[in-house]
């Protein structure tokens, strides 16, 4: 096999996420598998540039994982004409800026999401990479969680029959800063940093829906400030400006409703972080990030209301567990490698600016639909 290189600038990997996810769980785990077999007779091997704002956290993040090239000059990153592809995963309120630069490089573009801070913005950066003729993909990692690709596979093999409803429930408590350190950022709750759970996981409901169940035709939602004082970073009290928690109903095409909830400011009972349940005609799943549960029609039983008298059945046992049939990967690892492949052997990708744009608009209507305390209609995005 040759080896052919594909050059990375990788721009906000000293977070969170991108640290854990994109740079060591994708890109560093592709270099230690080889790199990514092509298929024909190559392998890509992804060689990260390390960009942010704090040269010593750039510094020590190179060290500890054996890299040598990083940078706090994203202009002088993206005039190198060796580098392939810009991706960003900055803070939200950073990220038009940076891709509108590396589109006008010709680099091609991945992204974390939200695109941007609001539709319009968003959709220029869709318009800009057209334009410009690079390849742009966003980040969808749900889509690849092995709960939901089960969920897939029974959605494919007709398994729910019509399908009627989809209620998700997602969230945990994040510590208020004071007694227990906070285990997200502080700006994540301040709304004029970009901070909110409805620009933070509208996006993602809205990926999900659309690629499992049909377009989101409307919205209605509820925001709450649930818990309005926090202690950031330093271990000050700040305001927190932003939603803290949000209950959406989303109307899809083809007649389906969707409710999820979506919570940092709710204690977990049930399996998964995130659960997604759908009832048909014919059965219902129960799906998380990596299980999923089955109750076909001719195997629901007939519980009897009695109030009067403890329940004594177990409804949970009453399910079936859908088998992995298949080894899954990393999610984000399993969308990197197909945005390389689409970059190096242009195979068809379409989680694009333009899907990322979709995200960005339901999270805008969410909370224009919260402050107006009414139903919004969601018109199809286009350029």
């Amino acid at each position: 096999m040759t080896r052919r290189t594909v050059r990375i600038a990788m721009n906000g990997v000293t977070g969170r996420m991108g640290h854990r996810q994109h740079l060591v769980r994708s890109i560093l785990a592709l270099r230690e598998q080889g790199g990514l077999d092509l298929g024909n007779g190559e392998t890509l091997w992804p060689e990260p540039v390390l960009v942010g704002r704090r040269e010593h956290a750039l510094r020590a993040l190179a060290e500890r994982h054996g890299l040598t090239e990083w940078s706090t000059d994203l202009d002088a990153v993206l005039a190198d004409d060796s580098v392939d592809i810009y991706f960003d995963a900055q803070v939200t309120s950073a990220r038009v800026e940076a891709i509108t630069k590396a589109i006008a490089a010709g680099k091609h573009v991945y992204t974390e999401k939200p695109t941007a801070a609001d539709l319009a913005g968003a959709l220029e950066l869709a318009r800009l990479a057209g334009e410009k003729g690079i390849k742009h993909g966003v980040v969808q990692d749900k889509l690849f969680l092995p709960g939901l690709l089960k969920l897939k596979r029974l959605i494919d093999g007709g398994f729910f029959g019509e399908i009627l409803s989809v209620r998700g429930e997602f969230g945990y408590w994040v510590f208020e800063g004071d007694w227990q350190d906070a285990q997200r950022p502080s700006w994540n709750y301040r709304a004029e940093d970009g901070g909110g759970i409805v620009v933070d996981m509208f996006p993602h409901w809205e990926y999900v829906l659309h690629e499992l169940f049909g377009r989101v035709t409307s919205v209605s939602a509820h925001v709450a400030t649930h818990v309005p004082r926090r202690w950031d970073e330093q271990g000050k009290p700040y305001e927190a400006t932003a939603d803290d928690a949000a209950y959406g109903i989303f109307q899809l095409e083809g007649g389906a409703i969707a409710q999820i909830n979506s919570s940092w400011t709710v204690r977990v009972h049930r399996d998964e972080l995130v659960e997604f349940q759908v009832d048909g005609t014919h059965g219902s799943a129960v799906a998380g990030l990596r299980g999923c549960r089955v109750q076909h029609r001719s195997a629901t039983p007939k519980p009897v209301w009695n109030p009067d008298i403890p329940a004594t059945e177990s409804f949970r046992d009453q399910w079936q567990e859908v088998p992995d049939n298949a080894e899954f990967d990393n999610g984000f690892k399993a969308q990197w490698e197909l945005f390389l492949r689409h970059v190096a052997l242009d195979e068809p990708y379409h989680w694009d600016l333009l899907a990322g744009a979709r995200g960005v608009q339901l999270a805008e209507l969410g909370l224009r639909s919260a402050a107006e305390g009414r139903r919004l209609e969601v018109p199809e995005v286009t350029l």
